[in-house]
């Protein structure tokens, strides 16, 4: 048995508050375990009743004489502690707490949830909560609903966590209009013992779990969940709404990099990797979990467009241009087949108009054309019901060819509900499981029970054109991830001692940031190219150092702090002669003392100029939650206003790294327009890594940048031409707890 068995499959059930009042969340949670015909043994425990629900009632847990998987707890915050420790004495392996007012209130609570936490760790318990509405598990075998939601769940193949136990009854109840079943379902509350990421383990190889739905208000470790949603989502899509997109907005930085990781970035971040698939919504949660939990994954992402009115067609082809899907080209016997099909006045195009007086059988020949059509990935069937035509019989013929097929069909109809309720009552003979998300292939056996189970009764409908675009881009999203080949992140050869002197140094001296010549050595050392540069404190000194360099140079103001030196003038670009490097000096000098930063200013270093190629930025920034995140994009001085950047946690791979430089909105320039020469990208990919190996190996690094790297066609004359580094030693007591 696993050990989270005991509380999804538990034999027996002691129900700690138990009310004898209807209204109470001790009587629902019984109500609802009897409703739903809980295949185990019961046993409620209050030392104020004798029955509660036509049952015995125990005075204390530890007076009932059977062997207890599960305590449920539902009584008032001052007296769970008393209760885990009569769970303990008795030996019960699994809790759930639904009592609130812990951490989530006050001081006060944070502090005995603390206690309540070492008490079951003390106790080797696992807990559910505390501050949750409960769990269920749909399996027959076991029957579960241990939760006070006014709604009984819906058999499925869905395993849904939820943070909010408020918004877990809703989902619930959402989930049943939208026709979409659980296999089981956990709202875990302040997540102090079991979290999301121990979910993810115990479904992971359950064979009634096909899907996973996940709502997060916060990560409680996203390492673990990066290392654990990467395996999952090649067998299984997990789906996620995560709140607190926003915040007060950008944090106070030295560099672009850090100004740029907003709240949100690490979670995209951590998705993107992981092959998650975020929705902004509830609804859209839905609409991307309707469509995988009932239809094959599409082989790419040319998409059908079946309508019988011209409107909705052209909104669904914008949307799915829009988001990246492609019209499928008809072969000539497609064409053939369904002129013999459609009106004389319709033409055999992609969008397909039946016009209004589409029959059933239109939609079923016609549908049956598409299908077999090798260059169709995937059909959307647009519906707008005339009057004459009965909605019901449309969607019931769409779903039997749809049946036939290992394509996915998603449908617009209006009126989705009126025909779902229809479509339920009649019980449809053409249910089908879930089950071939894992092999992409379709079932034909009818569930043994529709009325738990009427999941995949019907295709997926949705009452608007962008709804079904959009949970179509979400299934073709999804075929991607599961075709990831999953790799390692290499370990270039570095030399890493001397990058440990460079660190020891600083922190020896209780700097936050690098010298400029620290910086040049450090990047040296892991592979990443640098200019020569050369140091001059006058004038005199500068031309001479720029005649050793050789012309045209650039000449930068060596500062102790301030690292943005165009904002004040402290760059000079293209200086091809000493006169023009005595006065660059002087000038820079001048405007540094009118701004009042001379006692800032240490004089120049000197590189040469770098010619052609593509400005791009690179950057590492550490996150208080997240750890490291690496960010790339298109450089230059206006990376914070043009914001064309993309974020990853760290370590990458190689693949991850390929993912981010073709994300961005200036790929297309990096790989050559006009007729102007592809970038190394291969070589850009490596550099994304090194500096991915350098803040692995050094993560207090708090902020770093290279800001621009100029990448070229050729390897050998790709420069980062300006970095900085920002460590942070606090970071070093952190990350060693």
């Amino acid at each position: 048995m696993h050990q989270l068995d005991t509380i999804f499959r538990p034999r027996s059930i002691a129900i700690i508050g138990a009310s004898q009042f209807p209204g109470k969340i001790g009587w629902e949670i019984v109500h609802n375990i009897i409703k739903y015909e809980f295949q185990g043994k019961l046993f409620p425990v209050n030392p104020r009743a004798d029955f509660v629900h036509s049952m015995k009632c125990y005075r204390s847990v530890v007076d009932i004489p059977d062997h207890i998987d599960l305590a449920i707890l539902s009584v008032p915050r001052s007296e769970v502690l008393a209760a885990v420790d009569e769970c303990g004495k008795k030996g019960i392996p699994g809790l759930v707490v639904i009592t609130a007012g812990f951490k989530e209130v006050n001081q006060e609570g944070a502090a005995l949830e603390k206690q309540l936490v070492e008490k079951v760790r003390y106790y080797g318990m696992r807990m559910v909560g505390p501050n949750c509405m409960g769990i269920i598990n749909t399996d027959p075998a076991i029957r579960l609903d241990a939760t006070f939601a006014p709604e009984l769940p819906v058999r499925g193949s869905v395993g849904f966590i939820s943070q909010s136990g408020a918004l877990g009854v809703t989902i619930l109840s959402l989930s049943r209009e939208r026709h979409l079943g659980f296999s089981m379902f956990a709202s875990i509350g302040n997540k102090s013992n079991l979290s999301s990421n121990d979910l993810l383990e115990y479904w992971e190889e359950d064979p009634d779990t096909q899907m996973v739905l996940l709502y997060l208000e916060n990560f409680g470790n996203p390492r673990k969940f990066t290392q654990l949603a990467r395996r999952f989502t090649r067998n299984k899509p997990v789906l996620a709404v995560k709140s607190g997109r926003t915040g007060a907005g950008a944090k106070a930085a030295s560099s672009h990099t850090g100004a740029l990781v907003t709240l949100d970035v690490g979670t995209d971040a951590i998705f993107e990797q992981c092959g998650v698939l975020r929705a902004n919504t509830i609804d859209e949660l839905f609409d991307y979990a309707t469509a995988l939990s009932s239809q094959p994954l599409p082989a790419d992402n040319r998409v059908a467009i079946l309508t019988n009115a011209g409107g909705p067609g052209i909104m669904a082809t914008d949307a799915g241009v829009s988001s990246g899907l492609q019209l499928a080209e008809y072969t000539s016997g497609t064409r053939e087949a369904l002129r013999k099909i459609i009106p004389p006045e319709s033409n055999p195009n992609n969008p397909l108009d039946l016009l209004a007086g589409a029959t059933p059988d239109h939609y079923e020949k016609a549908l049956d054309v598409l299908l077999q059509d090798p260059g169709v990935s995937a059909v959307l069937v647009i519906s707008v019901p005339p009057i004459m035509v009965d909605p019901v019989k449309v969607a019931t013929a769409v779903s039997r060819v749809a049946s036939r097929f290992s394509k996915p069909v998603l449908g617009c109809f209006m009126g989705v509900q009126d025909i779902l309720r229809t479509i339920q009552q009649t019980s449809q003979s053409f249910s089908c499981n879930a089950g071939h998300i894992r092999n992409n292939e379709k079932p034909a056996s009818k569930t043994a029970d529709p009325e738990l189970h009427f999941q995949g009764s019907v295709i997926p409908l949705y009452a608007f054109p962008e709804s079904a675009v959009r949970a179509l881009n979400g299934m073709v999203r999804y075929a991607q991830i599961r075709r990831r080949t999953y790799e390692e992140p290499i370990r270039f050869p570095v030399n890493k001692t001397d990058t440990e002197n460079i660190f020891r140094k600083v922190h020896t001296e209780e700097r936050s940031v690098l010298t400029q010549r620290e910086v040049h050595d450090v990047l040296v050392a892991y592979g990443i190219p640098v200019p020569l540069i050369c140091i001059a404190k006058s004038p005199e000194e500068a031309a001479v150092k720029a005649r050793e360099i050789g012309f045209p140079v650039v000449m930068k103001a060596l500062m102790k702090t301030r690292q943005h030196k165009s904002d004040f003038g402290g760059v000079a670009i293209d200086l091809r002669n000493t006169d023009e490097v005595l006065d660059a000096y002087r000038h820079m000098e001048s405007r540094i003392a009118d701004r009042d930063l001379t006692h800032e200013f240490e004089g120049v270093y000197l590189q040469p100029m770098v010619r052609g190629g593509k400005e791009v930025i690179l950057g590492v920034s550490y996150d208080n939650t997240f750890g490291s995140l690496l960010m790339f994009g298109m450089g230059g001085i206006y990376v914070e206003t043009m914001k064309d950047t993309i974020f990853r946690t760290i370590p990458i791979t190689n693949q991850d790294a390929r993912q981010m430089i073709e994300s961005v909105k200036g790929y297309p320039v990096l790989k050559g327009v006009r007729g102007e020469p592809s970038v190394d990208l291969s070589f850009l990919a490596e550099i994304l890594q090194r500096c991915s190996q350098l803040a692995s190996d050094f993560y207090f690094i708090r902020e770093m940048e290279i800001n621009p790297f100029v990448i070229t066609p050729e390897q050998n004359t790709s420069l980062a031409v300006d970095a900085r580094i920002y460590p942070d030693w606090s970071l070093l007591e952190k990350e060693s707890v």
